[in-house]
């Protein structure tokens, strides 16, 4: 296997900003190196990897260059210009730079860091064999499907009562249309690891709207199969992630380090 692992860094980061984030969650550091900068030694190391590309944002595409370039260059990542607002135009950016004799091509988030050497050889393996491998887990909690709109839940003071007030907004409730099978649902992370032909053949298409590189595949017509995923394998998404992923990778926050003075 000859691989080409694409990273999509161009992310805005708004649900991680949202909950209170400061910068976006692949500056955040991990254990005294950024989010990206691990994800990408995930990779670095495997002899089947030729060649690593990550995408960064489009808009802050010079920022994100003067945080990551040198360290990037450093471990021989080629590096480019993500998608302007959807994660499929920054995938199709980077699948220009992937080499003509790549046999294979992984595509894995960039805020992704956990995801263990066992998962990434488990994926590669059943890759050997198949066009298209994804990894995915157990749904371990109930699904219910619910209205598209909420409605707001008021407590309603006696006072505003009397005198025609709408009352106190309390929270925003959405009910219960069903409750939704388990069975057979996955929740799918990444690396998702693909034939190069075919993952090119699947950016070929006019309709590339998918939250996901094998949800293209799939409306190729092309099998993709499932191989087991790891609990462990988070998704930084919002700050409590961030505090969940250092202690999987068992590193301290940066006030948490000891600091070494030279004198």
């Amino acid at each position: 296997m000859n691989l080409a692992v694409i990273i999509p860094a161009a992310g805005a980061s708004s649900r991680y900003s949202a909950g209170g984030g400061v910068r976006p969650k692949i500056d955040e550091d991990m254990g005294g190196r950024p989010v990206l900068q691990r994800t990408v030694e995930l990779f670095n190391a495997l002899d089947c990897v030729s060649a690593i590309i990550v995408a960064g944002p489009d808009e802050a595409y010079p920022e994100f260059l003067t945080r990551h370039g040198d360290k990037l260059g450093l471990l021989g990542v080629r590096v480019c210009r993500g998608g302007k607002s959807h994660r499929y135009e920054t995938v199709k950016n980077a699948l220009a730079l992937v080499p003509e004799d790549c046999t294979h091509i992984a595509v894995h988030d960039a805020a992704r860091p956990c995801a263990s050497e066992a998962l990434i050889e488990r994926v590669l393996a059943a890759a050997e064999k198949h066009p298209a491998v994804i990894p995915a887990i157990e749904v371990p909690d109930t699904l219910k499907r619910v209205e598209a709109a909420a409605v707001v839940d008021k407590d309603i003071d006696p006072l505003d009562a009397i005198l025609g007030g709408a009352g106190r907004d309390r929270s925003k409730v959405r009910r219960v249309v069903e409750t939704v099978s388990r069975e057979r649902l996955v929740l799918v992370q990444t690396p998702q690891v693909f034939e190069a032909g075919l993952l090119r053949r699947a950016y070929e298409q006019p309709d590339l709207s998918s939250t996901d590189d094998a949800g293209l595949v799939e409306r190729l017509g092309e099998p993709v199969v499932v191989v087991e995923g790891d609990p462990r394998n988070i998704k930084i998404t919002r700050p409590p992630d961030l505090e969940m992923a250092r202690k999987i990778l068992g590193v301290k926050p940066p006030e948490g380090r000891a600091v070494h003075k030279r004198f």
